[in-house]
């Protein structure tokens, strides 16, 4: 075959040019490439202390996919608390104790209560709707000023009575069938959820609406989708951005969802027939807070996406506690035996007298934290110092409950199940123990409804049941590993079997006393 010398010459005409061009512009990209390591060398040395990584990749290469909260408990370790612990993964910062985590998550609220970029959760999913994901602003005041309005202390305590409601329904499920204990575990998380945000309850974790939930839930997993870590993906032509097709489905499937819940509130607020929840409160006060209508269909949904998890997964690790620990189960029980006696259910009444019941919940809150990582990360806004250490602007900042609450320091034998820490602790920021709901302006907003919710289920269930393990073959127990939780941004036990006993054939009758009398005051709730 026959080819022109001309293409030859051309072709090694355009090579020795390159030649030439390359060997001009290198000295200027060695130099600018010198500038950038040195630049990064100098400011990382006044930063805080963490593994090396690699130039322009940082650390990502050294953090498991799975459970990466483990490895940077053990690097906060290997680096020396009470420093933060820096990871290259764009500026990341990781707090392994309390004390890092209060100077400078609340002391510098300020500047630390922002939140980082969030490509899929806050822009594609959610249209920026989410207030959990939003950054510090207008938009946000307002979605936090109404989530407290429905939530600050005394008006949780107007949900008392659903709670009571629900959990008498929870003791019975348990009652009748204990094998499916963990489902009526998420029912009854779900169904005070529903409650308290629409005025409507749940009687199977089977309905649409807690399915249709869950799976928006899903959609939002950290580090799922490539465009979280690299976002200049969103400038390629839209039929090329891959990612996009699952959260935009589930976005217009949340629209439905939500848009339906919210119609639904302001016909039975026409009708006269809904009861007071945070929908209703919202909606009357749309004029006041100035939110449209999907604004406060997105707001008002919050607790419903953040309260399922996080309870229903809290109540999973008591049932592992009480397997591995049984003679916390016991104390607490002769404490119940004592305060409240054989003839009735414990109450919210009955708490101030229970110290040791609440020590045991707030263990359970500690050992072994559904929110491993703190909840959604937070952002720094400005340039800060800690202790001599620089920290950029622009950081991401997490607090490693995992790892904070298994620090020795505030927690002596952290791998034990012991209540009497909380007892014998003199650190009145342990008495109350807000520590497992987050940091400064942006701690969960559900926090008092949620140590209510606790509060009554596990009293109510350590009053009525013994919870066994099954036995094996040749009589032994057989214990779930109380390590083997599963691997998303919520982290809860994997799914175990356990023997659920009822203590006596009085606490029998009064649970089934219970549920019978709760069944007709819940038919307004339907």
């Amino acid at each position: 075959m026959f080819v022109d010398p001309g293409v030859f010459s051309s072709v090694a005409s355009f090579a020795v040019s390159a030649f030439r061009v390359a060997l001009d512009v290198a000295p200027l990209v060695l130099g600018l490439l010198a500038f950038f390591l040195v630049r990064q060398y100098v400011q990382r040395r006044n930063m805080p202390p963490g593994p090396n990584g690699v130039p322009f990749i940082g650390n990502k290469h050294q953090v498991p996919s799975i459970k990466p909260w483990r490895k940077f408990a053990e690097w906060n370790k290997e680096y020396g608390e009470p420093r933060p612990l820096y990871v290259d993964l764009v500026d990341c910062l990781v707090l392994g104790t309390a004390q890092a985590a209060w100077d400078l998550l609340e002391k510098r609220s300020d500047i630390y209560s922002s939140r980082p970029r969030c490509v899929v959760g806050g822009e594609i999913l959610s249209g920026n709707m989410r207030g959990l994901m939003l950054p510090n602003g207008e938009a946000w005041r307002r979605w936090r000023k109404v989530l407290h309005s429905g939530f600050h202390l005394r008006q949780a305590e107007t949900y008392h009575n659903i709670q009571s409601l629900e959990c008498a329904v929870f003791l019975h499920e348990l009652l009748t069938e204990p094998e499916n204990w963990e489902r009526h575990a998420q029912r009854f998380a779900a169904s005070v959820a529903t409650s308290v945000s629409y005025g409507r309850r749940v009687e199977s974790i089977d309905e649409w609406i807690v399915k249709e939930n869950m799976a928006a839930m899903d959609c939002n997993i950290p580090g799922k989708y490539l465009v979280e870590s690299w976002p200049w993906l969103l400038k390629l032509p839209r039929p090329l951005q891959w990612f996009r097709r699952e959260p935009e489905e589930q976005r217009q499937r949340d629209i439905t969802l939500y848009n339906h819940l919210l119609d639904d509130v302001k016909k039975r607020m026409t009708d006269g027939t809904i009861p007071d929840c945070l929908a209703s409160q919202t909606v009357t006060n749309q004029p006041k807070n100035g939110m449209s209508d999907v604004e406060i269909a997105y707001a008002v949904s919050s607790p419903f996406g953040a309260g399922i998890e996080t309870t229903a997964g809290t109540l999973c690790v008591f049932f592992l506690a009480m397997l591995h620990f049984p003679e916390t189960m016991r104390k607490a029980q002769e404490e119940l035996d004592r305060v409240v006696g054989p003839d009735r259910l414990p109450r919210f009444e009955d708490r101030d007298s229970l110290p040791y019941l609440q020590a045991l919940i707030n263990e359970t809150l500690r050992w072994r934290p559904i929110a491993v990582l703190g909840g959604t990360p937070h952002a720094v806004i400005a340039d800060d110092e800690y202790n001599g250490m620089y920290i950029p602007k622009g950081s991401t900042v997490f607090g490693n409950l995992a790892g904070i609450m298994h620090d020795p320091v505030m927690f002596p034998s952290p791998d034990e199940f012991r209540p009497e820490r909380f007892l014998e602790t003199t650190n009145p920021r342990l008495r109350d123990f807000d520590l497992p709901f987050g940091f400064g302006r942006r701690i969960c907003v559900g926090m008092h409804l949620a140590k209510n919710s606790l509060f009554i289920s596990i009293s109510q269930i350590l009053w009525a049941f013994d919870i066994l393990p099954i036995a094996k073959e040749d009589g032994r127990p057989m214990l779930p590993d109380p390590w083997e939780f599963t691997n998303g941004f919520n982290s809860k036990p994997v799914s175990f079997r356990c023997a659920i006993k009822p203590r006596c054939l009085k606490s029998v009758d009064c649970v089934e006393r219970e549920w019978e009398g709760a069944r007709e005051l819940l038919e307004k709730w339907q």
